[in-house]
């Protein structure tokens, strides 16, 4: 398998899981998402712990940092460019998931604004002696804080929405804008891991 179809998996824990076959994640790519969220469920309880003036590892510093700058924007872009637009496009007015959708778009513009800030603040603590000033905790807590909401409505709202009306055509496209998304080559039916 090329080094294009491969993906390694880190999780808060700061473990890299087994390289996977790329089309093992993202067959179904609200399954996909669905491990993004736990990602950052995972970089919030993190930031918790540094903001106790917990001692985190490099490697977990490292994976929270390559979540805040690379992957959250790509998750965020999944739900904007394709679920979200897929389904308004799947659920009846009267469901009033519209709404549910401006409110989580909302939060991912300030996740975009934010996550940058507290990227920056981890990368200075690399010594792991510094101690955050109260703004950086506060901004750090409210960030963390402010995530885990979003997840709780995407996880209890969009995701079981989602797996119900989207249609296997709709996830085909959606993977296939995921794989794009990410620079990564379309796998080849045959291909095995």
């Amino acid at each position: 398998m090329g080094k294009r179809t491969k993906r390694q998996l880190n999780t808060a824990r700061g473990e890299t899981a087994s390289v996977r076959c790329l089309k093992d994640p993202l067959e179904n790519p609200l399954d996909y998402i669905a491990e993004d969220h736990m990602r950052e469920r995972e970089v919030c309880a993190l930031i918790d712990k540094m903001v106790a003036t917990v001692q985190v590892e490099d490697g977990k510093r490292e994976m929270m940092l390559t979540f805040l700058t690379e992957q959250l924007p790509q998750h965020l872009a999944d739900e904007e460019i394709d679920l979200f637009p897929l389904m308004l496009k799947r659920c009846e007015p009267e469901a009033e998931i519209d709404k549910v959708i401006r409110k989580l778009e909302s939060d991912h513009g300030h996740a975009l604004a934010d996550a940058p800030v507290i990227a920056a603040l981890i990368a200075a603590d690399e010594n792991s002696a510094l101690i955050f000033s109260d703004t950086a905790c506060a901004q750090m807590t409210e960030f963390a804080s402010h995530a885990r909401r979003h997840l709780i409505l995407e996880n209890a709202i969009i995701m079981p929405i989602a797996r119900a009306r989207l249609t296997k055509r709709d996830l085909e496209i959606m993977r296939l804008h995921m794989l794009d998304r990410r620079g990564l080559e379309r796998l080849e039916e045959t291909e095995t891991c």
